[in-house]
């Protein structure tokens, strides 16, 4: 055999071997706006520098629903899927059923992401969740329209954006009949929980159950913020609005079709993609205040999670470490507007040309409030369920705000009387 047929001979060895040891990684990632193809673009270009090959699986939008299927698929010690993206209040409730990342992930590369989240997503010693992109809600608004209609500025607070939101909702009715003033995340799930914390907190009404674990919903000031929230319902917003999640919301929006949305940063580069009807007449700003109280935006956020039943967990840790690193975070922060959790990004000139507000609202992100999931423990999940459902009856005029609080905080006391 010539030379030449054997380097022919050792490189399909070669190549044969390592195909032999590539694996199929299945990943539970995000489908929510852009957030699937976002996904596969990063594991994409794991994959062709690892040889090995990641699967995509299509997920339930809905938080609930997304967190009920992994806990079926985890309590059974599933090896299915090899990565999750899970949210930021679910390492206390799944923690059990991942793998410990301290042990995959350099200390150095750990430290480059926000404290405050590594803590959140340390579970006993150990760190079930690397974090993928942070979050907070903001306020959209149309700059075309605000211009058209003699505002300068955004509202500053919930009765001004009443005011404005009714408005303008009035003078584009004139040429368009499904302008609405105000859209939001309506529909009794997890979402909503985060919408209601947000305009409760707003008023200085507090985070429903406080640090030390006491209930301290049931309060004049989260009376007063749902009193106007409820007023804004067939007003200022449709009354369809309790039937909108994320997207519901981002779709009327990203249509032309109102003039202030609350919603996450992803729904910015959505918005400013080419094609869409309101490019370049986005606005974003802190969420509004009430009476003497100061803005509030919801924590919310998302980190990679390797499930421990995982029968490749070396090569799924190593597509964690690579999807949340500096280079993924930026490229993402850039083509989706997702929030990176690297410090460091936020004073990138590349990040801040394609998303300005993350400069201009970065105090916003790094105080966002957090939902009580630590306190509360295995039972956030019944108590944000009793707080959601409570804040749609009162949305869908179903019930008061007074009563609807003081039957709340019952239900909450008996949750607690089971131990949290």
């Amino acid at each position: 055999m010539n030379r030449f047929a054997a380097v022919l001979g050792l490189t399909a060895a070669l190549t044969a071997a390592s195909q032999a040891s590539a694996v199929t990684l299945t990943f539970a990632c995000d489908s929510v706006g852009q957030g699937y193809n976002e996904c596969k673009k990063g594991a994409d270009a794991w994959a062709k520098k690892t040889g090995n090959t990641v699967k995509l699986i299509q997920v339930p939008k809905e938080t609930d629903q997304r967190l009920a299927l992994y806990q079926q698929q985890l309590g059974a010690k599933a090896s299915d899927v090899d990565v999750y993206m899970i949210d930021v209040v679910w390492p206390g409730l799944v923690g059990q059923h991942l793998l410990d990342l301290n042990k995959y992930v350099p200390a150095a590369e750990v430290k480059q992401h926000f404290p405050a989240i590594v803590q959140n997503n340390t579970i006993g010693g150990k760190l079930v969740g690397m974090p993928f992109f942070t979050d907070a809600g903001v306020l959209y608004y149309r700059t075309d329209l605000m211009k058209k209609y003699g505002y300068n500025a955004p509202p500053k607070t919930w009765n001004e954006l009443a005011t404005m939101a009714q408005k303008i909702q009035a003078g584009e009715r004139k040429t368009n009949a499904k302008f609405v003033g105000f859209v939001f995340q309506g529909k009794n799930y997890e979402g909503l929980t985060c919408d209601a914390l947000e305009w409760i907190s707003s008023f200085g009404g507090g985070t429903i159950v406080d640090n030390s674990g006491k209930i301290t919903i049931n309060n004049p000031k989260a009376v007063q913020a749902l009193q106007a929230i409820q007023a804004l319902i067939g007003t200022a917003s449709p009354a369809a609005v309790t039937t909108y999640g994320e997207e519901e919301a981002r779709n009327v929006w990203q249509a032309g079709n109102a003039a202030f949305m609350r919603n996450w940063p992803y729904a910015y580069a959505a918005g400013q993609a080419k094609g869409s009807p309101i490019a370049g007449k986005i606005g974003v700003a802190a969420l509004p205040a009430g009476p003497g109280g100061k803005p509030a935006a919801t924590l919310g956020g998302w980190q990679l999670a390797v499930n421990a039943y995982s029968k490749n967990p070396k090569e799924a840790a190593s597509l964690v470490q690579y999807l949340t690193g500096k280079e993924e975070q930026k490229r993402r922060a850039i083509e989706g507007s997702y929030n990176p959790t690297i410090a460091a990004l936020y004073k990138d000139q590349q990040v801040l040309k394609a998303v300005p507000f993350f400069g201009s609202l970065y105090d916003v992100f790094i105080n966002a409030v957090a939902r009580p999931a630590t306190v509360t423990g295995s039972k956030y999940n019944q108590v944000s369920d009793a707080f959601s459902t409570a804040v749609y009856g009162v949305l869908t005029k179903k019930s008061a705000p007074g009563p609807a609080l003081k039957t709340l905080e019952g239900q909450l006391t008996r949750i607690k009387g089971r131990g949290w």
